[in-house]
């Protein structure tokens, strides 16, 4: 590994700071390094705030050093104004020599903007270090972008012989096939993404919240698929703990690929990642449109011997680990 690459590799460890605060704007790390020892790193603030490179640039005390300095950033400094001005504009006012990045900004906004305007300025740019991995990095962002629709992750739980629910209840709440640790991830995950969805069934037979009550973080957006609004404002989904979206026949047309047309109203809502809980027939309806990004899938210690059958998928298996006693596996769209 270069020292380009090992920076870079710094501005990733700590661009994850900012996961789940910084939508819509990619969670990005910067790090100023001057004679080959770091002075300064920042991430992304949440969403209003200062950017990665703002942050780093901040962090560094004798700013004198900047102008002898190279700068290390995951995606390209923007070049536009937004909430807060353009980062290309400070790294310039600071005469920093040297930018490396790990990848362009698809926004059509910047979308190779920030370069142009560095390199009018003087600065060395270099482009394209360690770029797969500052690319899957910003997943989120690329996706909403390039593809109009959110980053989708599929997840759910499945028993040893293939279920993910029983066919019958005797209580209107969930039937617990992982682990309490299992658990516990799936609300971490909850707080890293920026909307949760499940169909109408999973409501009427659980009850959920979809809230992080055993996570810190912000609550993600609960949108609820109502074909014909059979849900009362007495289920948890409605409480004030969270927006909620409802989708139902006025809003798609149900006679039509429904997964296609929610990803549509989500993307106008902004909204530029969700994770799918289910129940089986809403997972299997975006599985069937081919339309996921990553599927997260625990195999649990309980065997129901009947009850409603575990989607199936095809996907790349990209990696598999011990939970405790629970089987996880992440798989991508391939």
């Amino acid at each position: 590994m270069n020292q380009h690459e090992t920076y870079i590799k710094r501005c990733l460890q700590i661009a994850k700071n900012g996961l789940g605060t910084t939508r819509p704007n990619p969670m990005v790390g910067a790090v100023v390094v001057y004679k080959d020892s770091i002075i300064g790193e920042g991430f992304t603030s949440p969403y209003g705030h200062n950017h990665a490179e703002v942050n780093a640039i901040k962090s560094v005390d004798d700013k004198s050093l900047l102008q002898k300095s190279i700068l290390y950033v995951t995606i390209e400094p923007c070049s536009h104004y937004g909430k807060t001005p353009p980062c290309s504009d400070l790294i310039i006012k600071h005469k920093i020599p040297e930018v490396v990045i790990g990848c362009v900004d698809d926004n059509p906004e910047v979308a190779g903007s920030g370069i142009t305007k560095l390199k009018a300025a003087g600065s060395k740019v270099t482009l394209g270090v360690l770029e797969d991995e500052c690319r899957k990095h910003h997943k989120r962002f690329f996706t909403f972008h390039n593809k109009k629709r959110p980053c989708i992750i599929l997840k759910w739980a499945e028993t040893t012989d293939g279920f993910i629910a029983p066919k019958f209840k005797n209580e209107q709440k969930p039937v617990w096939i992982t682990n309490p640790y299992s658990r516990q991830l799936v609300h971490k995950w909850r707080a890293e993404e920026q909307a949760i969805l499940v169909g109408t069934n999973t409501v009427l037979e659980d009850n959920p919240s979809l809230t992080i009550r055993n996570w810190e973080g912000k609550n993600p957006i609960r949108v609820i698929i109502d074909k014909d609004l059979k849900l009362n404002a007495d289920f948890k989904v409605f409480n004030s703990e969270a927006e909620t979206i409802r989708i139902s026949q006025k809003d798609i047309d149900f006679n039509q690929p429904v997964a296609n047309q929610i990803a549509t109203i989500l993307y106008k809502k902004n909204i530029n990642s969700i994770i799918i809980e289910g129940g089986a027939k809403t997972l299997q309806t975006f599985i069937h449109e081919n339309l996921w990004d990553e599927a997260r899938v625990f195999t649990g210690q309980a065997e129901f011997k009947t009850g409603i059958k575990a989607p199936k998928l095809k996907g790349q298996l990209i990696s598999e680990s011990k939970i405790e006693s629970d089987l996880l596996k992440i798989y991508a769209n391939s």
